[in-house]
């Protein structure tokens, strides 16, 4: 079946999300989600373990359907446009992504099959502009030399490179990365986190939701937090309006203190030295 080819709507958010809900076997996961993502914001997402971080990202990359509520994705309301051709507007990287590639695909085949939202390079037909525009990415997220390496033979930190070119790879209008240093030692975390303040502050690069549970992975350049907590929105907003240790303590359920320098923040538990997220 052919896919209809969509564009995003001029001047329209990246993401609207209205009264979205999920509920699973009974339990209610997201309730009365109202979220906007404009062009070119740099979003984190933070709560709990649990809280519906992940679910909410599946929903807002249209690979979960709510409940209830309305989901708008570049202009383009999900149930009335073809959810197949609005996903390649999308770039999302996330553990589960890694999980479903084919563990000896190249890193070029990783990237240039994002170009269809796909996992296998047979589903497709692909030329040399592709591959041309896949070494691009992969050479912007400082892995070009790997391109033709299997992707499995990779370090952690080299394979999170890989999937982050290839959220890249169709010139995407909003980015989803889900607990992208997860795994990673602190070493490979911070030079992650490197990369993605340096995306951050492309001007021409798309907007962007990050997802995690430890301030200290909040990229430099990061504008705008959403707190979730027991499944609804605590608070959003700028996040140096939003993004405080009272704010924070509510969101996980502990007295935790908050500080912010060389453009990192960093937080730790009000009682003792042991900082939060060790």
């Amino acid at each position: 079946m052919a896919v209809t080819a969509v564009e995003p709507v001029p001047g329209a958010p990246a993401l609207i999300l209205e009264d979205v809900g999920l509920t699973r076997d009974g339990r209610s996961i997201l309730r009365n989600i109202d979220w906007t993502v404009e062009a070119g914001q740099r979003w984190v997402v933070l709560g709990r373990n649990g809280c519906g971080k992940s679910s909410l990202i599946r929903i807002g990359s249209l690979y979960l359907h709510p409940s209830n509520g309305s989901v708008r994705l570049l202009g383009h309301e999900l149930g009335r446009t073809d959810v197949r051709s609005l996903r390649r507007l999308v770039g999302v990287a996330s553990n589960g992504m890694a999980d479903m590639l084919r563990s000896d695909l190249t890193p070029i085949d990783v990237v240039m099959t994002a170009k269809n939202a796909a996992l296998e390079p047979w589903w497709h037909s692909y030329d040399d502009a592709d591959r041309a525009r896949a070494l691009e990415c992969l050479e912007r997220m400082g892995v070009g030399g790997f391109a033709e390496r299997s992707f499995v033979s990779m370090s952690s930190g080299e394979r999170q490179r890989v999937l982050l070119a290839r959220t890249l790879m169709p010139r995407p209008g909003i980015v989803f990365l889900d607990e992208p240093t997860a795994g990673l030692d602190l070493a490979g975390r911070e030079d992650l986190v490197g990369a993605l303040g340096d995306l951050a502050g492309d001007v021409d690069a798309p907007a962007t939701v990050l997802v995690t549970h430890n301030v200290e992975e909040i990229p430099a350049g990061f504008t705008h937090v959403l707190l979730i907590a027991d499944g609804g929105v605590q608070r959003s907003g700028r996040i140096e309006e939003v993004l405080s240790a009272e704010e924070l303590s509510r969101c996980f359920g502990t007295p935790l203190e908050l500080e912010h320098r060389h453009g990192r923040w960093w937080a730790w538990a009000s009682r003792g030295t042991i900082r939060h997220g060790q």
